[in-house]
């Protein structure tokens, strides 16, 4: 099974959606604003990509943290204020195959679905 995870109205969402829809691949759309997500799925996707990589330091939410919160963040640290914040995971994470590819690039997803 193919899972999606993120917000529905986010625009690499809406992206990567479409492309899974062009590619007919069948998934499951988790909407962790309305689902949440769990510590268990948060883990792992730090263990596959890396908390870096997995945490949206780009969006509001993080930027609005305090100067300390953001330097002294660490994967509990950051595992912790996502699963606080849900907008604070990168969008999407996609689930496949027992891959995770966290962000939407179609050749990575190309390469996934091969």
């Amino acid at each position: 099974m193919t899972s999606i995870y993120g917000i529905p109205n986010c625009d690499t969402m809406k992206k990567a959606r479409a492309w899974l829809d062009a590619h007919d691949v069948i998934y499951d759309f988790h909407d962790y604003k309305k689902r949440g997500v769990d510590a268990d799925h948060l883990n792992r996707w730090a263990d596959a990509a890396g908390w870096e990589k997995v945490i949206n330091r780009a969006g509001m939410t993080f930027r609005k943290l305090d100067d300390a919160a953001k330097q002294s963040l660490d994967r509990d640290r950051a595992i912790a204020l996502m699963l606080a914040q849900p907008s604070m995971i990168k969008r999407p994470v996609l689930e496949h195959d027992g891959k995770v590819i966290v962000g939407f690039d179609a050749d990575r997803y190309a390469a996934a679905f091969a």
